[in-house]
């Protein structure tokens, strides 16, 4: 009996978290009058006393505490070897918060244990306040569902200035024809207000089936709106961007990414650093 239970618990409590909604029974409550003192027949001689669903203040305490991730070594005793390179591949630990309500999103020291920090906001002003304010490193954008608000240009013109990247999921759009329908319809609502700009495409899959390679990605990302380019950054630029994004966060300082530059000849340098007057004239014959 104990173990079903469980399990029971185990599904609603992952499936409210997995879609932010919860059951209207955990927002009602039963209110019952206390006396205090004094006459017993004058109402202001009792507080009341609210009594709400055990179930919800479950998850709650469950939710509040933001433990730490789990070791890594924990979960995979060896590490597959990239192909091409000698070293094992590299696995982060993310955090994906879902609200519908400024209020749930309480900034915590242990953000700092997790690679990336994301979330899922529900609402409009919970989106404004993501894009603007939350120190987050991405935007999780809804795919299973019709958004419920639309996209406007300063809190995404406001992520983009700050460094945050939106995130579209592939794997419900190759699941199910309505979702299909959402993901399409959600990306491009997106891609017209943000033209493309700091968006990554990832995969959320549960199982192995479900993923894909990366060119088939990208051919996904013409279908929500990107452009060829675009949707090659979504999977591989891009991301390297956030992943600099979330190590900045959990430092509090900056990251340098160098390049190397191209050395010009020297004729050629020596003619640029020449004032313009004394510069060789050339024709063209």
């Amino acid at each position: 009996m104990r173990e079903m239970i469980y399990m029971l618990l185990t599904q609603i409590f992952q499936m409210t978290l997995r879609t932010g909604d919860e059951p209207t029974d955990w927002n009602t409550a039963n209110v019952i009058p206390i006396h205090k003192k004094g006459d017993k027949t004058e109402p202001g001689n009792y507080r009341p006393i609210s009594l709400t669903c055990i179930t919800c203040k479950m998850l709650e305490m469950y939710v509040k505490e933001i433990g730490k991730p789990k070791d890594v070594a924990e979960l995979f005793t060896q590490f597959p070897i990239v192909q091409g390179r000698s070293k094992p591949i590299k696995v982060l630990n993310r955090l994906t918060l879902v609200a519908s309500d400024a209020s749930q999103f309480r900034p915590s020291a242990d953000f700092k244990n997790y690679d990336i920090v994301a979330i899922l906001a529900k609402t409009e002003k919970l989106f404004h306040a993501a894009c603007m304010s939350f120190d987050v490193d991405i935007v999780c954008i809804t795919v299973t569902e019709k958004q419920s608000f639309h996209f406007k240009r300063p809190p995404v013109n406001g992520a983009i200035d700050r460094g945050v990247y939106f995130e579209i999921n592939y794997t419900p759009a190759i699941k199910d024809s309505t979702m299909r329908r959402y993901t399409i319809s959600n990306s491009l609502s997106l891609m017209e207000i943000c033209k493309g700009k700091n968006v990554i495409i990832s995969s959320g899959a549960e199982k192995p089936l479900e993923l894909r390679g990366p060119y088939d990605i990208a051919n996904l990302g013409l279908l929500f709106g990107l452009s060829e380019g675009d949707a090659k950054a979504a999977v591989s630029t891009n991301c390297r961007a956030a992943l600099l994004h979330g190590e900045t966060r959990k430092t509090a300082l900056g990251i340098i990414h160098t390049m190397k530059k191209v050395q010009q000849p020297e004729e050629e340098q020596a003619e640029e650093e020449a004032p313009a007057s004394k510069r060789a004239k050339k024709t063209n014959v």
